[in-house]
């Protein structure tokens, strides 16, 4: 399991990126996030795209970077699974995967080209946008959002307004979700405290309900014991897609077949972890020794209704649609984040 506290931290940067110049440089690190040391090619010798035709010259594969939101979990396995699998150098691309972690501004980071893909939230694109940043968005892992609020079993609620009818709720109160719902039902009758990014705190007060992650937090809980019961934020009606490969516009318009070969492989990978997560969480796990090997698999399984739902049957992982961009803007107007509602044409140009 990760680190709460910075799972914390990283929030709070999230609900502070309109404080910070889109286009600035990133000050927060002398250094973009290292990678892992390993790229695509390297770790797959014996691949298709390392093999030329007969009579022809080898291509050299495009060194590519993609700076994860971050740190490796099972929400970015299907990324690793691209390269452990091949898929990224059968599409003749070495790419480098950049941890990331509390702080680090990876849609500056897309928008000023130094990576050239990043994994943002929908909300954080359109505020982006909004702001100037030369960012698109490609494809969606997550159709469903993860936020959650968790509260305990115990306490006999039947959603998100039974949780807020009394005790006391741990959360951010500056982050978009947390004011749709405040907008909705109101936190008068709930005493609202900063979330402090553990369990401990919930497990050892039973009045106590917190924001999570339903791949994180209610694994935890439940591993020390507790009874959580988790209501999704998306049942509300707010369900910004979440972990999204973004672009540059400049890098679509100048090599349009490199981001379509991108988002191949990103695709094939994801197929892959959803059918066998196992050898990706094993490379996952040697970077982040935070997280153990049972938690791996329960955030793989618990992750995997969010991503593969019926839509995505039907139309295919990553799928995005003008509607859901263009009520996600329109809730964000709604609540005071963006001024206006963004062309969502031009935002989905590149959505493939």
């Amino acid at each position: 399991m990760h680190s709460h506290d910075s799972r914390r931290l990283f929030l709070q940067g999230l609900a502070s990126l309109a404080a910070v110049p889109l286009l600035a440089p990133a000050c927060s690190r002398s250094q973009p996030p290292e990678g892992d040391g390993r790229s695509s090619a390297a770790s797959t010798p014996g691949s298709a795209s390392a093999a030329p035709a007969q009579g022809a010259p080898a291509a050299p594969a495009a060194k590519v970077k993609l700076a994860l939101n971050w740190v490796p979990e099972p929400e970015f396995g299907g990324f690793y699974a691209a390269r452990e699998s091949g898929a990224f150098a059968k599409e003749g691309l070495d790419v480098e995967i950049l941890g990331g972690g509390a702080g680090v501004p990876v849609v500056q980071m897309v928008a000023g080209g130094q990576v050239d893909f990043g994994l943002a939230g929908a909300d954080e694109v359109l505020t982006a946008r909004a702001r100037g940043a030369d960012v698109l968005p490609l494809f969606a892992v997550f159709q469903t959002s993860p936020q959650a609020i968790m509260t305990h079993a115990s306490r006999g609620a039947k959603g998100i307004a039974d949780v807020l009818k009394s005790g006391t709720l741990a959360i951010e109160p500056g982050l978009p979700y947390a004011a749709y719902l405040k907008k909705k039902y109101g936190f008068d009758k709930v005493k609202v405290v900063p979330y402090d990014g553990g369990v401990a705190r919930f497990v050892a007060d039973k009045d106590l309900s917190q924001q999570c992650f339903i791949t994180a937090e209610p694994i935890a809980a439940k591993r020390k014991g507790s009874d959580p019961a988790t209501f999704l934020v998306a049942d509300e009606g707010f369900n910004p897609y979440v972990v999204v490969v973004i672009t540059r516009a400049a890098l679509w318009k100048e090599n349009p077949e490199r981001v379509r070969a991108f988002i191949r492989a990103t695709r094939e990978g994801w197929r892959a972890y959803l059918q066998d997560p196992s050898p990706a969480n094993a490379v996952m796990a040697k970077l982040n020794t935070s997280m153990d090997a049972e938690t791996f698999v329960a955030a793989a399984e618990a992750q995997r209704p969010l991503i593969e739902t019926a839509e995505v049957k039907e139309k295919g992982l990553g799928v995005m649609t003008r509607e859901r961009w263009e009520t996600l803007a329109k809730q964000l107007v709604d609540l005071g984040v963006l001024e206006k509602v963004p062309p969502i044409d031009e935002l989905l140009v590149a959505a493939l």
